[in-house]
């Protein structure tokens, strides 16, 4: 109960447990105290392995309490009422925003999911880790060569993983997939919803060729336009100069908006290219910026969200906002650790894709996509989902040979081959009702980083 009381007033203060004033905003505190909590408790989630009960029971106490504040965050609503004597009337109630009462339930649904796939790997004894400080002779084929010394090295056994653990590291990855884009299009929805601040709008260039440079408006503005060719032309070959692309395009999308809505024709906003022309720009800018979010989703959030985050006073879509955020993030942790394994799989076969350097684009997105995910659908999917999300390693050779079973029964002429690859589809997508967000990962933490910190 102290330690509750102490972080309440921590979140009332603003921070400023001087009293004086000047502390951030409520929102503000409530994204900060969020991101802060998941940067304490998976910072050290470095192996696939479960949560520690401490760490645990930790987690699931403070994030109740954090969130227990949307459960007063309410809206009217008209409800019929009968009266003493019988009278039918329309009288207002209220009830959890819509906003809340639809996405808090599904992102604590993709919480427990994450959590349970780590239960998952208890059982698994067919790869362990080699620590960080052990010699080159222990670490052999799977020494790290990236910017991830950190991170500790999975060992497999020489002629590598078994048939059946490959499908079951797979089958986890899949689903940890789905928890990723459901929390990618929530806290995108999240993003999107947000007001611009004032304070970026004052920050912009008064036309859209300042904010591109020459090279790049030329080519968005060309008679011809081909996203993927004009992609290919550029230099993405670090995370900064990607995200550096992200926030020019997204600067010159608000301008040319701004000029579109204009009512005055003198504003120092206006020029002389034509409304229709400044309508191809913006719909050539957004697909650019699409294709960047599907193929390197891992890249950190843009100037604009990070500046929508800071100037943010909506409570509910703060907590939105960073709960979305930490849940995507551990998703992308998780999914990398897979990709560990799989690596040194890989390595352990001597295949020619295992030897190979990962590119940028690996390393960033574990996962790609065929189009964002939306949100409202998301959500859906994820109620209707009957596929077991959450299996042990024995419990996915129990249920992959009920699955083989049962599909000899439909058609006994069937050849292994073609079970085999049933049994290691994809299991059913996880719902969420919002575009994607951008990921932020901790550079040494490899959870949410609070956007303060980077201003």
């Amino acid at each position: 109960m102290e330690v509750m009381k102490e972080k309440f007033a921590k979140l009332l203060l603003g921070e400023d447990m001087s009293g004086g004033g000047k502390g951030v905003s409520s929102a503000l505190a409530l994204s900060n105290a969020i991101t802060n909590l998941a940067a304490s408790v998976f910072g050290e989630q470095k192996r696939l392995e479960p949560m520690s009960p401490d760490m645990r029971a930790r987690w699931r106490k403070e994030i109740d309490w954090l969130l227990s504040v949307t459960d007063h965050i309410v809206e009217f609503v008209p409800s019929k009422q009968m009266s003493k004597d019988g009278t039918n009337m329309e009288v207002m109630t209220t009830r959890q925003r819509t906003d809340l009462h639809m996405n808090i339930p599904a992102l604590r649904k993709l919480d427990a999911m994450l959590i349970d796939c780590l239960d998952n790997f208890k059982d698994q004894n067919e790869f362990y880790y080699v620590s960080k400080d052990a010699d080159d002779s222990q670490k052999g084929n799977n020494n790290r060569k990236d910017d991830k010394w950190w991170i500790p090295t999975p060992k497999v056994p020489p002629n590598g993983l078994s048939e059946v653990t490959k499908k079951w590291l797979q089958f986890q990855k899949d689903s940890v997939n789905q928890v990723l884009k459901a929390a990618m299009a929530i806290n995108a929805q999240v993003l999107l919803e947000m007001e611009i601040p004032e304070n970026y709008i004052e920050s912009l260039p008064k036309n859209g060729r300042a904010s591109l440079g020459d090279s790049i408006y030329k080519s968005i503005t060309d008679d011809y336009f081909d996203p993927d060719y004009f992609l290919s032309s550029m230099d993405l070959s670090s995370e900064h100069k990607i995200l550096d692309l992200k926030n020019r395009i997204e600067a010159s999308v608000i301008i040319w908006r701004r000029k579109m809505t204009a009512k005055d024709g003198k504003s120092s906003w206006s020029s002389g290219v034509s409304m229709e022309k400044r309508e191809i720009f913006e719909e050539r800018a957004e697909t650019i910026l699409l294709l960047l979010k599907q193929r390197f989703p891992g890249i950190p959030q843009s100037s604009l969200d990070i500046s929508k985050i800071q100037y943010n006073r909506d409570v509910g879509q703060a907590i939105l906002e960073s709960y979305s955020r930490i849940i995507e993030s551990l998703a992308f942790t998780v999914m990398s650790r897979i990709d560990d394994v799989i690596q040194a799989d890989s390595n352990a076969q001597n295949a020619p894709a295992g030897l190979q350097k990962r590119s940028l684009k690996r390393e960033t997105s574990p996962f790609t996509m065929e189009k964002f995910p939306n949100a409202k659908e998301e959500v859906e999917r994820l109620n209707a989902a009957e596929t077991p999300n959450s299996m042990t390693l024995s419990d996915f050779m129990g249920w992959s040979l009920d699955q083989a079973e049962a599909e000899l029964k439909k058609d006994p002429n069937q050849d292994t081959d073609s079970t085999d690859m049933k049994l290691s589809s994809k299991p059913a997508n996880v719902v969420t009702n919002k575009r994607i967000s951008y990921i932020e990962r901790l550079e040494t933490l490899g959870g949410s980083r609070s956007p303060t910190a980077r201003h």
